[in-house]
């Protein structure tokens, strides 16, 4: 799909299936909590595959969408997605290094598909 062709709707849409993905990691950290091997650790960890299957499915309708490139630089927002999970629901606490990374892996994807988009002219 060509930078004309993107609508808003679905960079809104791969957004929603980046924060589907997050919430693998957020059933997995729930299921780490529970004893190994009870139903609430097997609930989560079956919570989790659900999660990884639905966005298996939904993330091929994202490759038919966008360019590879264009849906592999969005998933750069996990990272920024996952922080917000982390103080929200675990209330973790945000870093100089959590923030200092997240900015380096979005800069550097950014970089690469800056490049990318250049070679191609």
């Amino acid at each position: 799909m060509s930078k004309e062709k993107i609508k808003i709707k679905d960079i809104l849409f791969l957004q929603v299936v980046i924060i589907i993905y997050t919430g693998s990691g957020i059933a997995a950290k729930m299921a780490a909590s529970q004893p190994l091997l009870s139903w609430k650790f097997c609930l989560f960890y079956g919570v989790e595959f659900v999660i990884l299957g639905v966005y298996a499915i939904l993330w091929q309708q994202m490759i038919k969408r966008f360019e590879l490139s264009v849906a592999y630089a969005n998933r750069a927002m996990v990272l920024v997605w996952s922080l917000l999970w982390a103080v929200f629901l675990f209330h973790d606490q945000i870093t100089v290094q959590n923030v200092t990374g997240i900015l380096l892996v979005l800069t550097g994807t950014v970089m690469i598909n800056l490049d990318m988009e250049e070679k191609e002219r």
